[in-house]
């Protein structure tokens, strides 16, 4: 028997730097989305102390680069992040494949947060394994996919970085983070990007993977011929 679409399956949890959000899922899709929480409530949240079919932990980091598959050697991932990022020499480098897009992602969760790795230990998917905590970009480029429309943006924002991915049909324009302290200087940044390559923003759709605030909403759709909250 098919399961009702009521039913919760799955759990996305997005941290940040000072907190997190969460989505339960179900087979017909999003069924309930949280605002920000502040991370010591982590023990306490009721939706984390049970395990799901499925569970998905990203974290925010603005540590990123996503390179063709021909162009990269495995052992040259760390060179090729830094050449775009400022790292440290204890961050530790990762990589995750953007079938797709026929790339890879190079990234580093180093941002001297503990609240990722915690959510991850925490919230369990049935077999008990605790899952692979995945930057945020790869997320927003998965969400490609399912967009049907030809201008595809995506992006995410929470308190310091906006996360910005924009396709036209299967071609991706930009992937890339800005430093964003507040959401007036988020949209800056989306609204700048959009010129540069020549998109109206009146004839698209701008999904956020974050939640947004009715304020921010209210902001986006002043611009924008839809906003959709994913």
């Amino acid at each position: 028997m098919d399961r009702p679409v009521t039913e919760i399956t799955g759990i996305s949890i997005q941290v940040s730097l000072s907190g997190y959000s969460f989505k339960l899922l179900s087979g017909g899709g999003v069924v309930q989305t949280s605002p920000w929480q502040s991370a010591e409530r982590v023990f306490t949240t009721p939706e984390f102390q049970r395990r799901y079919d499925s569970v998905e932990v990203s974290l925010l980091t603005p540590k990123v680069t996503l390179v063709p598959e021909s162009f990269l050697d495995p052992a040259q991932a760390r060179t090729a992040l830094a050449e775009v990022v400022k790292l440290r020499d204890n961050d530790f480098v990762e990589t995750v494949a953007v079938p797709s897009l026929g790339a890879t992602l190079v990234y580093s969760n180093s941002l001297d947060e503990s609240l990722s790795k915690v959510v991850a230990q925490t919230v369990l998917p049935t077999s008990g394994t605790p899952v692979r905590v995945l930057p945020e970009m790869y997320c927003l480029l998965r969400e490609l996919d399912g967009i049907s429309e030809y201008n595809k943006i995506v992006a995410a924002w929470h308190g310091d970085h906006l996360h910005l991915v924009i396709a036209q049909g299967r071609s991706l324009c930009l992937a890339n983070v800005f430093e964003a302290p507040d959401f007036t200087t988020a949209q800056y940044f989306l609204f700048l990007a959009l010129k540069r390559l020549q998109l109206n923003p009146e004839v698209s759709t701008v999904h956020f993977r974050t939640p947004l605030s009715p304020e921010d909403e209210m902001s986006l759709y002043r611009y924008f011929k839809a906003v959709v909250q994913l």
